[in-house]
């Protein structure tokens, strides 16, 4: 088994993205800049919020987050977009999520403009994706992608089943993976919660990417020997043993099936930090115009 070490591939890439930044910062009178919306105080999309930041000062590109309270309505949080959308010192903009229950998702995302749309949500960045045309690919497929890359997982002619079907993760990266190119030419299945003999079918994966949003929902029943496991899922569970009082845990029954594969992500230090990865490579990607000229 061999673990593919997002943690340490997402430096790597860091380093590569830093060094590209100083030398655009030489021929340019400022520096890329990446603006978050968070509303509310959720803990979790704090704690995912500061890593953002953190990433961004790792790699020299300029952050901004506006907060804003919980019961802001959805004509005030649409009318803060566009605050950002036309300033043109921002390059790329992303509305943390999940948001309030009174806020329709949708309406928010495509009142982004998607030339800063640097999560790759909106519905212009997904059908221009669709279609194979330049876009901002959501920042968890990106990442998903350049996991198998770099670690030289084979992607060409192999069965990839895909667990979930969100808009965010299963359905892009189903659509990645099935593209005509080095780094993908798989057969792809996507599956979720509905699909009948679901273990059955994931036992006929060679790549398998776990993206259901049920803790540990994968185990050794759903993974044939030699498979590789991406395991997309993170949850706090309760865990008195650790000093902060929970532990982190996927998709993916971890230490049950681990034996069997020959490449799986661990959680956390796998998806995660090339998640944000994606996020800085769309910005940068929007400050160099590479998308929208």
């Amino acid at each position: 088994m061999k673990l593919i070490n997002g943690k340490e591939i997402a430096a790597a890439i860091k380093v590569e993205i830093a060094a590209e930044v100083q030398a655009l910062n030489e021929q340019n009178e400022r520096k890329p800049h990446l603006a978050a919306i968070l509303v509310g105080d959720d803990p979790a999309s704090e704690t995912y919020v500061a890593n953002k930041e953190k990433a961004c000062v790792e790699v020299g590109i300029c952050s901004s987050v506006y907060k804003v309270a919980e019961n802001i309505t959805e004509q005030e949080l649409i009318k803060a977009i566009h605050f950002i959308n036309n300033d043109d010192e921002i390059d790329g903009l992303i509305v943390q999520l999940p948001l309030p229950k009174h806020i329709n998702v949708d309406n928010i995302i495509a009142s982004i403009d998607p030339k800063k749309d640097v999560d790759g949500f909106h519905p212009v960045n997904i059908g221009r994706m669709v279609l194979g045309q330049p876009a901002y690919i959501p920042a968890t497929p990106m990442g998903i992608s350049m996991l198998l890359e770099r670690s030289n997982v084979e992607t060409e002619g192999k069965h990839c089943v895909v667990v979930g079907r969100s808009n965010i993760v299963g359905t892009p990266v189903s659509i990645l993976l099935s593209r005509n190119n080095k780094r993908a030419n798989c057969t792809v299945t996507v599956c979720h919660s509905k699909t009948a003999d679901l273990p059955q079918l994931c036992r006929t994966a060679d790549i398998l990417i776990a993206a259901i949003g049920k803790c540990e929902m994968i185990t050794a029943d759903y993974v044939k020997k030699g498979a590789t496991i991406i395991d997309v899922g993170i949850h706090r569970v309760s865990d008195p043993s650790k000093k902060s009082g929970f532990a982190l845990k996927g998709d993916v029954k971890y230490d049950e099936v681990a034996p069997l594969c020959e490449y799986i992500t661990p959680v956390p230090g796998g998806v995660g930090p090339m998640t944000i990865v994606g996020l800085i490579l769309n910005t940068l990607k929007s400050y160099k115009k590479e998308v929208y000229s």
